[in-house]
């Protein structure tokens, strides 16, 4: 049986491989803020993540959503039980749409504005993460060197606050902040409302271990 993570990428995969030659599907789905608010087609805060630019956008999407989303899910079944599927499912939809709400208020009569890609609900989860694990190893693609999960977690944090006021490179670095404040907070919300696992306490735990203190 298929995850919940294979699942939502091959889904992904078929969707945004089918839009790369159809702008049709693509002008379906697309964030595109003044079809919200003046046509009330709030679907679009979601099915924006099933299309991405390119074939590089999306496999760079999807390995990273992939290679943690497995972990994440797994450690949901063990926490929450037989909803730990759902509930991982829960995370990433409600931080899809959370990472695009301050981009909606900012751009919603703004006619020239679209966007598109899964990168905030993908932030979401691998914030999420982190936070469980910490201490594990976290790099980017054909950069050999790994750094602990948490160093990686500041170090992105600082560089997509700089980039989004920066502005200018056509990538929507807001969702990418909001999706990973968004999978942290509902990590949170999750073990406190339905579990005995207190995430805080653990990452403390963790961080100490690391640093001898």
């Amino acid at each position: 049986m298929f995850s919940m993570t294979i699942i939502i990428a091959i889904l992904t995969a078929i969707v945004s491989i089918t839009s790369f030659n159809n702008q049709k599907v693509i002008n379906d789905l697309i964030f595109y803020p003044p079809s919200i608010s003046r046509r009330n087609e709030w679907y679009r805060f979601f099915t924006c993540a099933l299309i991405h630019a390119d074939i590089a956008h999306l496999a760079f999407n999807m390995l990273a959503f992939y290679s943690f989303g497995e972990i994440l899910e797994q450690n949901f079944k063990e926490l929450f039980g037989d909803k730990g599927g759902l509930m991982f499912v829960a995370l990433y939809l409600i931080s899809q749409f959370v990472c695009l709400i301050p981009t909606y208020l900012k751009h919603k009569d703004d006619y020239h504005y679209r966007s598109l890609g899964a990168s905030g609900a993908v932030s979401a989860v691998v914030f999420a993460t982190i936070f469980l694990f910490p201490l594990t190893g976290v790099g980017l693609l054909f950069i050999p060197i790994r750094i602990p999960g948490f160093i990686f977690a500041f170090i992105y944090l600082g560089v997509t606050m700089y980039m989004a006021r920066r502005g200018g490179d056509n990538i929507n670095h807001d969702a990418h902040f909001w999706g990973a404040a968004a999978g942290i907070i509902l990590l949170f919300l999750f073990c406190y409302g339905f579990s005995n696992f207190d995430p805080v306490a653990n990452f403390v735990s963790q961080i100490r271990m690391y640093t001898g203190m």
